[in-house]
Parts: C-alpha cells; structure tokens; sequence
C-alpha cells in the first residue's frame, strides 16, 4: 500500500503564489495533483474520509480549513478541473470516486465506511450508485470549506452551508482571471483594429492606422471595463435577466460617461462604431459569468448564448462595415 503522503494545514509561499497563478489564469489548465489518498494530522481508522477533486486550488482550499483536524483526502482525478465543473462535465463521478477507494485500498485503513464530499460535485453524483460500487457510502458536506470545521463537529450541514451565495466579494474574486485570460485575443483584435485602420480614401495610411487603431484599442479596453469589472461587481442591480443583457447594458452605460469626454475630432460614424462595440465586448465578457454561478442552468445557458452570440457578431460586423464607411468619407 505504501506511505500515505500527510500534507500540513498551513499553505506555503510556494502554495500561495500558486493560488494566485490560478486566479489570474497562469497556471490554471494544469495546477493539479496527484490523485489518491493523503492525509493531515494523525489520522486514525475511526478519523472523517474528505473526497475532493485533484485541482490544486480546490486541494489547498480544503486543506487549508481542516487546522488542526486529523483526516484522510481522497483525491479524484477530476484532470486538473474544480469540483463542480468536474462533477458537470462527468469527470467527478461515483465512478472515479469508487475506484480512487478501490486503488488506495480505503477499506483497509478505516473501520467506517462513509465519504464526506463536496456539495458542489452533486451535479455529477449518484450516491446510490457509490455504496454499490466501492461499498461506501456518500454524504454531502457543506457548500463552502470554511464551514467545514463546524459541520465535522456537528455531523450536519445546516440550510445556511446547503445555501449558495454568489455575493459582491465571491464576484470580484473572478475578475482578475477573467481579464488575465484575455490577453492573446486583445492582442490578436488590437493588430487587426491596427491592420483594418489603414485603409482609407488614401489607400494606406500609416499615421491614421496610428490614430484610428489606437481609438479602437481604447474602446476595447472600455469593452474589458465593462463587462468583466463593471458587469460582476454591479450583477444584482443591472436591469435583466440574461447575463449578454446585462453586460450590454453595463457597456451603454459606460459609453454614456464616454461621451462626456469624447475627443472632438471623433466623427459621428466612428463614435457610433464604437459605442456597438464597447456594447458587444461587454455584452459577450458578460456571458462569461454564467459558468462562475449555480443561478444559471445549462439549458438557460445555451439559450441564452444562442440569442447573444447573435447579437455580438452581428454587432461586430456592423463596426467594421461602419468604421471602413467612415474612412472613406
């Protein structure tokens, strides 16, 4: 069977620079561990069996909460990927849980024969398939990790750590990743804004590539603004239910304050162009959120990318019919 790794309670430099890797997408497609069986303390035969999926953040943030409890984590190769996008995509399973108990011979290191697992992997599942395939049974915990000291205590999960938030400070949380994310498509638009911006009635222009490219750039980081600062901080009190509306909205509102300060030398057309596409970048960076939040549902989803997908192409292609018409006037 072999030595069962302990891990401490208390991450480490190296631990906390990596959590802020994974918030701002530098490590997060592969900020994994190695899936099995661990443990902190000085776990005993009788001590709770924790299951959690073998992303690292996910790893860290349970261990993190457990102090100065002793238990056993069993990591599932979820492939790198958090709790409840694994358990939605079929990767945190009763399957993978029942084999990772099999390969690490659980039964043999307790006497008990119950799992505590995440609430957020229910989405993926069946605990009555679980006690049929590994002989153990599966028990919801609480939503979040630091509510984990009290529920091992009581044995229960009250209605508050069975409730789901998705409050002003879990939202921020998210707006670093989703702007470090997006530095290869803004520097990929950024050279077409550039390339589309020296065509003109003068055939090709340089400086006005310099001075039209550049505006468009600035919308764009408006657009940024907008829909992944703006839109997530401000969520419950925009108008509307789909998150593209929202973000859409977010992205008139800001152009409102633009307008205030617009150059003067801003023609009528390309300002135009510009407000649709601050509207259509805030408006598709908006949509981004409906995976960050179990208030949305996959069939709401979809629809709702089908509508605003529409809507934020159509869009883009009007800005460039409409800022190629414009340098030609």
């Amino acid at each position: 069977m072999g030595e069962i790794p302990r891990v401490s309670t208390t991450l480490s430099k190296r631990d906390l620079l990596g959590t802020i890797g994974a918030r701002t997408g530098f490590y997060r497609n592969n900020y994994k561990v190695t899936p099995g069986l661990y443990c902190t303390g000085e776990p005993d035969r009788n001590s709770p069996v924790l299951v959690t999926a073998n992303y690292k953040l996910s790893f860290d943030t349970l261990r993190k909460e457990l102090g100065s409890q002793s238990s056993w984590i069993l990591v599932v190769d979820t492939r790198g990927i958090n709790v409840w996008c694994a358990g939605g995509k079929g990767t945190f399973s009763a399957e993978e849980i029942a084999y990772q108990v099999k390969k690490s011979n659980l039964h043999e290191i307790v006497d008990h024969r119950h799992l505590i697992l995440p609430q957020l992997c229910a989405n993926g599942v069946a605990l009555h398939k679980l006690k049929t395939l590994c002989g153990f049974r599966g028990q919801f915990g609480p939503i979040k990790a630091t509510d984990l000291a009290e529920f091992l205590q009581t044995g229960c999960a009250s209605e508050e750590m069975r409730s789901v938030t998705f409050d002003i400070k879990e939202r921020a949380v998210l707006i670093p990743l989703e702007i470090c994310m997006l530095w290869k498509q803004f520097l990929l638009i950024t050279l077409f804004f550039f390339v589309l911006s020296t065509i003109s009635k003068d055939f090709f222009s340089l400086d006005l590539a310099l001075q039209r490219g550049t505006t468009l750039t600035l919308a764009t980081v408006l657009g940024i603004f907008s829909g992944a600062v703006i839109t997530p901080l401000f969520l419950p009190w925009i108008p509307a239910r789909p998150f593209w509306i929202k973000g859409a909205i977010a992205g008139g509102v800001v152009m409102i304050f633009y307008s205030m300060v617009k150059p003067a030398a801003l023609s009528t057309l390309d300002f135009i162009a510009i407000i649709f596409w601050v509207i259509s970048c805030s408006s598709y960076l908006a949509m981004n959120f409906t995976g960050s939040t179990v208030y949305t549902s996959l069939s709401g989803v979809e629809k709702e990318m089908r509508t605003g997908l529409i809507f934020q192409a159509a869009s883009a292609i009007f800005v460039i019919v409409l800022w190629l018409v414009s340098a030609f006037i």
